[in-house]
């Protein structure tokens, strides 16, 4: 690992210099945060590709086809039990975790806040507008913008004021996430029917993406409208529905330096990974089985309005978490093995997390060309489980482009172009 690799990503919200500070040291690297954004990609690449099963009949809820063999049933009930609606919390933590370490070592440098939050506000905007240009190219499903909007007003909100305020809007915002939750939870008790909340007559969520559109120019329509919508609308409803809550327990456990020293924090690591994986994984249980017709549910529980949809959503938080504690528990056993078997392919996978701009937009730059009816239409003519297969695939092709450029000691370039917009020239 060399001083001139840098953290700066785009889950990192920041980690490298501003007139008053030089690069990310080596020494001061942790290898939890990486490692985690590099195996989040994974899940989240797999999660993209599936919504373009363009020829595929949807569920319900819109998010997993309905079709398939045992294999592919096997893949939709993983994906629906692990992954969907469970990656973007632990991306939301991972962004605040990282706003936060910028912010405190660029203070710890001698750099006055006033500058440190202009660095933070020019980040988001340059964000917000990549969001937009990468949903409108190639991938409506874009997170880019939608954080970016979040950070931008978070950061603005939250990033100086101290713990006990931090604290106090933790709590409100899970508090009003729990009433938000409750409301279909007692309607569907009043009623005594699973399908007294939601609507399965809707148009399912992968038409967003426009993946069955031949045309490019007409498909490129849909992706910016869903584009705008995600990062205008929906990262504004996040703020006030209370889900912001995980980005503030980022910053909260950034203060702490919870993944760069987990050793100190074992007992809160495995409580947060045994609690939120396993709720997580029960909430998300229900939904695997109906969607696989294990159980009989009515269609518009298990829309994206439904019941069992908003069980999946709340719990979903709590793997966000748990994820996380989960890798930072195994970067403290790892880093305390006196032999380390399989340290090139950890490596490897860190690497990724330190590119992880560059490697999210290089996923849609392979698989929506390759997938969609505008380009070469494979996604046609694949199952759940072959394009898993994909997934993985257009993953570790990123994991050997982000590899061969941490031995050659450079950046990723889209990292490089950040950093250059971000940061102004000193005199």
């Amino acid at each position: 690992m060399t001083a001139e690799t840098t953290k700066d990503s785009v889950a990192d919200a920041g980690a490298g210099t501003a007139s008053g500070r030089g690069a990310v040291r080596a020494s001061e690297r942790a290898l939890a945060p990486d490692l985690a954004r590099g195996l989040m990609l994974l899940f989240i690449v797999l999660s993209n590709t599936a919504f373009h099963l363009w020829s595929a009949r949807y569920g319900p809820s819109g998010w997993q086809p309905v079709d398939g063999g045992r294999l592919d049933r096997a893949v939709q009930f993983g994906m629906i039990t692990t992954l969907d609606l469970r990656i973007y919390p632990l991306f939301a933590f991972l962004f605040g975790y990282g706003m936060t370490q910028l912010f405190l070592r660029q203070k710890a440098s001698g750099t006055a806040e006033r500058d440190i939050v202009k660095i933070l506000r020019r980040r988001s905007l340059l964000l917000i507008a990549i969001g937009l240009l990468h949903a409108t190219l190639l991938m409506a499903g874009d997170i880019v913008g939608f954080y970016g909007l979040l950070s931008l007003a978070l950061g603005w909100l939250f990033l100086r004021r101290g713990d006990r305020a931090l604290m106090w809007w933790i709590w409100i915002g899970t508090t009003v996430m729990a009433i938000t939750a409750a409301q279909p939870v007692v309607a569907v008790l009043l009623q005594g029917d699973l399908g007294a909340v939601g609507d399965a007559g809707t148009e399912p969520g992968a038409d967003a993406y426009a993946a069955d559109e031949p045309d490019w120019l007409a498909a490129a329509g849909t992706r910016a409208a869903t584009g705008l919508f995600v990062t205008f609308v929906a990262a504004p409803a996040t703020l006030v529905g209370g889900a912001y809550v995980i980005f503030l327990l980022g910053f909260w456990a950034a203060r702490r330096r919870i993944l760069e020293e987990p050793g100190r924090h074992l007992r809160l690591l495995r409580g947060t990974a045994v609690i939120g994986i396993s709720a997580s994984w029960l909430g998300g249980l229900p939904a695997a089985l109906a969607h696989i017709g294990a159980i009989t549910v009515p269609d518009d529980a298990q829309s994206d309005s439904g019941i069992l949809f908003t069980v999946r959503e709340i719990t979903g938080n709590a793997a966000g978490l748990g994820y996380i504690a989960a890798v930072a528990l195994f970067a403290h056993w790892w880093t305390r093995r006196p032999a380390r078997r399989g340290a090139r392919a950890v490596e490897a996978v860190s690497a990724v997390g330190r590119r992880s701009l560059s490697c999210y937009l290089t996923h849609s730059l392979l698989f929506a060309p390759l997938l969609a009816a505008w380009g070469l239409g494979l996604g046609e003519h694949l199952t759940s489980a072959t394009m898993a297969l994909v997934a993985v695939g257009v993953w570790l092709i990123t994991v050997a482009g982000a590899y061969a450029l941490e031995r050659a000691g450079r950046r990723g370039p889209a990292e490089a172009l950040l950093r250059r917009l971000m940061y102004r020239p000193s005199a």
